[in-house]
């Protein structure tokens, strides 16, 4: 409710043209100029003048401020690797073998319920792109193989990550961001085989079955064309 409001005052606020920037550029749109001509209370365009570093920066700041959404604070230990370029966002985190809640569409016949999982590594790009893979050791080094993660909704390595409605953070940390991406996983119920491709040795449903009071067994795991971690973290 407060957000609501506060975009309505921000929306009932009167507001006018402060300045316009207008951007030259020669025959080849190589090379570009930016000036700003200042803008009175009636609409009026001021005399050009060169773009300043300080207004550039004060604009900056301000849409920053506003939209920013860049990670900040300590890598969390689970963290490989990280990219928090505009554009280019990509991260790449593990959990060790654990037990996980899961859910599945009644289709399945498969109960909702916590199941052994082996060690997984989550790549995130873009913010709503995100592949998973499988790996065998406690902890993953360069040279740890990867596998096809023994789960559902998984293409290859691609994940279609469902409707799960989880709000984003706003001003995230580097652990809030990965804890909302696996969110967006883990709380997405699986429903189909990615590709319609068994991604372990054994049918999916029964090797899922079996992890829920089994230690996952690695031997279901199947290699994805001899890639290793240290591959993908570049």
């Amino acid at each position: 409710m407060t957000e609501t409001n506060q975009l309505t005052r921000e929306i009932n606020s009167e507001v006018y043209p402060a300045a316009v920037l207008v951007a030259y550029a020669d025959e080849d749109r190589r090379n570009y100029f930016l000036e700003m001509r200042a803008v009175d209370r009636n609409g009026n365009m001021g005399e050009g003048c060169p773009v300043t570093v300080d207004f550039m920066n004060d604009l900056v700041k301000s849409y920053s401020g506003t939209y920013d959404d860049t990670p900040y604070g300590p890598l969390p230990p689970n963290m490989l690797y990280c990219d928090t370029r505009k554009g280019s966002e990509r991260y790449v985190w593990y959990n060790p073998p654990q037990k996980r809640m899961m859910y599945f569409v009644e289709s399945l016949g498969i109960e909702n319920a916590e199941y052994n999982i082996p060690g997984v590594i989550y790549e995130s790009r873009e913010g709503d792109k995100m592949n998973v893979y499988a790996f065998m050791e406690t902890f993953p080094t360069p040279d740890s193989l990867l596998y096809a993660a023994p789960f559902f909704n998984v293409t290859g390595a691609r994940v279609c990550l469902g409707n799960a409605r989880i709000e984003k953070p706003k001003n995230p940390t580097y652990r809030n961001l990965i804890e909302y991406l696996e969110k967006k996983f883990w709380l997405t119920e699986f429903s189909h085989l990615g590709g319609n491709m068994n991604p372990t040795r054994s049918n999916l449903v029964l090797v899922t079955k079996a992890a829920r009071d089994e230690p996952f067994n690695p031997g279901e795991l199947k290699p994805l064309k001899n890639l290793k971690l240290k591959d993908i973290l570049k």
